[in-house]
């Protein structure tokens, strides 16, 4: 059986299974299939060197290897703060507008995909399947090429990929896009994204697409596919029956005293629409006063990416909107909202999730977003919360049965938070089992098996995903 061999940014370090230590979905699923194929895990280590050596840091853990090296200052600089967060990151967001182009930015990013082949490339053998995953490296499977591997080299995109009127901002774009050839299979996460993808091959490189999904340029072929990703629902309950969920679920229900609970769990990120749910909330207690005092939002927002100067006003503006709204809306003895700015274990999020009555997922524009599809797992079978999801994330693809809403709309996330109050059990819980059905059907362990077979050659192409229903 050949090795698999997974190439990312950065290495989740496996934890021991005996150690009870929570991890997601996607770290469990990757590490059981390099366990079984005796594979390999390698990417930057997190941390920096004076001076880039390609010393890499081997360990092995519970089965799984992992290899990491460090980074220079400047390649954190250039490379992951800068093309890859703020050029890559909004641009693939459809934020142009935040899109920053510097040269060096550029340069870094390439140098770093170039030390990183340098790097790998010793450690793959002939029989590897190799799988790079996300924006940080899109040109890898290029210059592992450059260094001789014949290898299948598969490429994951987590994000969305922008529409051809937006990729064509990008300075070199169709170099970087040309870089991604060299690939054997590029997989996408939604049908949406794979489609804006075709659109940019054939309009702006002349290419074709065939029925498979195999994209043709200059005689170069690729096969392409959506792919999306699941959560492991088994892995998810086992942190929902812990201590620490049950802890968490009771403090969240005692310190709701009785009232109706919103939750929302998001990075600190432009992209999560959380000044607009924040003013969506607003509208909902402007024009539903008989539900002041009984209902309160608790906002989970942890930092992230803080050396990129457009999070830090991000958090500024929220810590302003929710004053404003507080000052507005709140008694003495409640506030609407309650906004933290802290991360919390995963067992922890579980019991949040199991405590809340609505779960409010409402990114403006996500590749998939796997915080809806764990919401969805955690609740009660006979007395399941209420999904309120963006139509612009991935997971509403698969997720029809939730209350679709328009993020950017006011209105639309106000009539949705109380038509999900005001909701029946009964179809609650129809909703649920249609909602349960999916995230069990189309897990992390299906995305993972149908990604390597593709690329192995053992099926042709990805299966079709549902499209989203007109109406919920």
């Amino acid at each position: 059986m050949s090795r698999l061999i997974v190439i990312s940014n950065r290495v989740s370090t496996p934890k021991p299974r005996s150690s009870g230590g929570a991890q997601g979905g996607l770290a469990v699923a990757l590490a059981a299939a390099l366990r079984e194929s005796r594979g390999l895990w390698f990417g930057w280590s997190g941390e920096t060197a004076e001076e880039f050596t390609g010393q890499i840091n081997m360990q092995r853990v519970d089965g799984v290897t992992t290899a990491t090296v460090d980074l220079e200052e400047q390649d954190v600089d250039e490379y992951y703060n800068g093309y890859a967060n703020r050029t890559l990151w909004p641009l693939f967001h459809y934020r142009i507008d935040l899109a920053e182009y510097d040269r060096s930015f550029g340069s870094g990013y390439e140098r770093v995909n170039q030390r990183f082949a340098e790097t790998v490339a010793p450690l793959i053998e002939p029989d590897d399947l190799v799988w790079v995953h996300d924006y940080h490296l899109v040109p890898l499977g290029q210059q592992l090429r450059r260094r001789g591997l014949k290898n299948r080299i598969g490429f994951f995109l987590h994000i969305p990929w922008p529409p051809q009127r937006l990729m064509v901002s990008l300075p070199f774009h169709e170099r970087l896009v040309r870089s991604m050839l060299d690939y054997d299979l590029i997989g996408l996460q939604t049908e949406e994204w794979l489609e804006s993808f075709h659109h940019y091959v054939t309009r702006e490189l002349g290419g074709t697409v065939e029925p498979d999904g195999t994209i043709e340029i200059d005689g170069r072929r690729v096969k392409t596919g959506a792919f999306p990703i699941g959560i492991d629902p088994e892995e998810f309950r086992a942190a929902l029956a812990t201590d620490e969920a049950r802890q968490a679920y009771d403090t969240l229900k005692r310190s709701a005293e009785h009232r109706k609970m919103i939750i929302g769990v998001d990075r600190l990120d432009y992209s999560k629409g959380l000044a607009e749910r924040f003013h969506g909330y607003r509208r909902f207690l402007e024009e539903h006063p008989d539900w002041s005092g009984r209902v309160s939002f608790l906002q989970i927002a942890p930092p992230s990416r803080g050396e990129v100067h457009t999070y830090a006003h991000i958090r500024e503006d929220l810590d302003q909107l929710s004053g404003r709204i507080n000052g507005a809306f709140a008694h003495v003895d409640w506030v609407p909202i309650r906004y933290v700015n802290q991360g919390y274990p995963r067992a922890g999020l579980a019991g949040f999730y199991r405590a809340s009555d609505i779960g409010l997922v409402t990114p403006l524009r996500d590749g998939m977003n796997l915080v809806a599809k764990e919401y969805v797992a955690a609740q009660d079978p006979d007395d399941p919360g209420v999904l309120i999801l963006s139509r612009f994330a991935g997971a509403a693809h698969q997720l029809g049965e939730a209350l679709l809403v328009n993020p950017y709309s006011k209105d639309e996330l106000s009539d949705a938070i109380h038509a999900a109050l005001s909701m029946e059990r009964t179809e609650r819980i129809r909703r649920w089992e249609k909602l349960i059905e999916a995230v069990n059907r189309d897990d992390v362990g299906s995305w993972l098996r149908g990604f390597v077979e593709v690329l192995r050659g053992e099926r042709t192409h990805a299966p079709a995903e549902p499209a989203i229903p007109e109406t919920a």
